[in-house]
């Protein structure tokens, strides 16, 4: 990354103060700002830093006005935060920006990659793989038969996606992911042994998804598992097979959701949720933290606890926990009393 600072005002929309060559090759905190970097100011309470940054460029609103001389150039914005934060998407498809195939990733013959791809190390494409355009595999990922990957679509390092799935276009999933793996699937035996129930549905990813470091998504015993459009799963998450997650859901990390189950859009569950199977989520429902979901929600529902209470219920069952010894304390103290009244009669 080099730009100079009439570069950055011209890609954020904002104007300069200081001096508009002034050059910039990194990206730095403002307290920890070094010369040739690029670094920005939002939050009033880290204003002194801007007076003592060795950062070259920063970034801060229109309103803001100096109370002191400072070295760097300012570029001037509508919101700063805004405006970084557009920056660093910048600086972020600028790194990733890469293309072209090594020599030492494996394409089988019948496997069709599209145009300005990128395969790295060891990759693996297997027999009718399609690879759409800008699509970008990254070093030590294996794509197994028949799977379907969408435009503008990145796989990182380590990425494992087993045959006949389906992943759509500008999604995300990051090192460590697997998808389609068999689902856990096993009939119990008369002999106390378990058969296992053959698992040859799929996985269908829609677009705009992004998926965290090791999660596991598993392919469906008939049909497909399905993750919608626009779903967002943090890292370490567990999805069974037969799953459907709704449009712009989001789940937070070390959430487990069990086979067949069905989880509406818009829904917001926090981390280390447990859900069983065979249940359904509704739309715009919000999960806690921790929380153990074993029966249906209804739409716009507000969940927590272990089992799953409404928030209100749930936050007033805390706090009479919280006083159980103190309430033990006065039944004891009233039975002492009761007893004594009881021997007097």
């Amino acid at each position: 990354m080099k730009f100079k600072a009439k570069e950055i005002a011209d890609m954020l929309e904002g104007v300069v103060d200081g001096n508009p060559e002034e050059t910039v090759t990194k990206l730095s905190k403002i307290e920890h700002g070094e010369p040739s970097s690029l670094s920005f100011l939002a939050n009033p309470k880290y204003t002194p830093y801007i007076y003592t940054t060795e950062a070259s460029v920063v970034i801060v609103d229109k309103t803001f006005i100096p109370e002191k001389p400072l070295k760097c150039t300012l570029v001037k914005v509508e919101n700063a935060y805004t405006s970084f934060a557009k920056l660093l998407e910048i600086y972020d498809q600028i790194n990733r920006n890469k293309t072209g195939i090594s020599e030492k990733a494996f394409i089988a013959p019948s496997a069709k990659v599209g145009k300005n791809v990128y395969i790295g190390e060891f990759a693996v494409i297997s027999e009718n793989a399609v690879i759409n355009d800008n699509a970008k595999v990254y070093p030590q990922v294996y794509i197994g038969e028949n799977v379907k990957i969408g435009t503008h679509t990145t796989l990182f390092a380590g990425v494992k996606i087993y045959s006949d799935n389906v992943i759509g276009n500008n999604c995300t999933l990051h090192a460590g992911v697997v998808i389609g793996a068999d689902g856990f699937g096993f009939a119990p035996q008369e002999d106390n042994n378990y058969q296992k129930v053959p698992q040859i549905g799929n996985v269908i990813i829609e677009d705009n998804v992004e998926i965290g470091a090791n999660t596991t998504i598993d392919r469906a015993t008939l049909g497909s598992t399905i993750i919608r459009r626009g779903v967002k799963l943090d890292n370490l998450i567990q999805v069974a097979h037969n799953v459907e997650i709704g449009e712009n859901t989001v789940i937070a990390a070390q959430t487990g959701v069990s086979g067949s189950t069905k989880i509406g859009k818009n829904c917001m569950i926090g981390g280390q949720v447990g859900i069983v199977g065979h249940i359904t989520i509704g739309d715009k429902v919000q999960i806690g933290a921790q929380s153990g979901i074993g029966s249906n929600i209804k739409e716009s529902d507000v969940v927590l606890g272990s089992p799953a209470l409404d928030v209100s219920i749930a936050k007033r069952s805390i706090v009479y926990y919280k006083n159980l010894p103190k309430l033990v304390e006065r039944i004891n103290e009233l039975e002492k009393q009761l007893k004594k009244i009881n021997e007097q009669k």
